[in-house]
């Protein structure tokens, strides 16, 4: 029996780099993709196939549609994160943060659900993120970014149904990857939110309850797992302070969710 064939973008570290590995070890042909090819060549040693692919280009994402054709199940975790004051953060990496982790996605979806729709089978997995259902201070532009991923994900659900596509939004909390390293990164002091940036480290930890941070093969198995059952929720929440935010969220309004939630972070600002 061939084996059902995966493509994964942003496959260079973190959750793409894990989800690529997952895969393939439960026996899907996974095409393993990144913008820099040489970032992901030692996944070849795993039988995990690679492709260069920058999902903001259209010609990038056409030329990965001609060499790999129709695919089982794509997931779009390619992005990455832009940190700072709504006020400072400068409208052009905004755009630049949208173009990725939006458009890039969506750009995905349009190359490669119509061969999922002709086949009347497949999964289109988007990683969002616990920030795609609250947004934080310091993250909007970011949060704004996966709300709209959330939104389309949605809109794609009701749609595609019909000819036997499911879409699985993934929702990580805090993760240990190089997301952070790799952040475009706007908070910088002295300013007039140096004091809000301090509590809010602060309450990240308080979040977690002391533990560290999930490793991406936490998101990888739970996006795994979630496959393998067979009939998952439409949103999967990874790790516990997404847990917790979400249905914290879920269970209240949003005046009352505020509340609850400086109280327990104790964000007085």
């Amino acid at each position: 029996m061939t084996a059902k064939r995966a493509l994964v973008t942003g496959c260079s570290t973190g959750i793409g780099r894990a989800t690529a590995l997952e895969l393939t070890a439960r026996g899907w042909d996974v095409v393993a993709t990144a913008r820099r090819l040489e970032s992901i060549d030692d996944l070849a040693a795993a039988r995990t196939r690679t492709l260069a692919l920058d999902v903001d280009s259209d010609e990038s994402v056409a030329a990965a549609l001609a060499q790999v054709g129709t695919v089982d199940l794509l997931v779009n975790n390619a992005g990455f994160g832009v940190e700072g004051p709504v006020e400072e953060v400068p409208l052009a990496e905004a755009r630049r943060a949208m173009e990725t982790n939006f458009f890039g996605a969506a750009r995905m979806v349009q190359a490669f659900l119509p061969g999922m729709r002709e086949q009347r089978s497949g999964w289109i997995v988007n990683v969002t993120s616990v920030a795609g259902v609250v947004s934080p201070p310091l993250g909007g532009f970011y949060a704004a970014t996966k709300f709209a991923l959330e939104a389309l994900s949605e809109a794609l659900h009701l749609e595609v149904g019909h000819f036997g596509v499911r879409v699985l939004i993934v929702e990580p909390g805090g993760v240990d990857t190089a997301f952070g390293p790799n952040m475009a990164d706007f908070r910088g002091r002295p300013g007039p939110y140096e004091e809000l940036a301090d509590q809010w480290e602060g309450a990240m930890g308080t979040l977690r309850r002391g533990a560290s941070a999930p490793g991406p093969e936490a998101v990888a198995d739970a996006i795994c797992d979630a496959l393998d059952s067979g009939d998952p929720p439409l949103r999967v929440p990874v790790g516990t302070d997404a847990e917790l935010i979400t249905s914290t969220r879920e269970s209240s309004d949003y005046a009352s969710f505020e509340a609850a939630m400086r109280a327990v972070l104790q964000l007085d600002w």
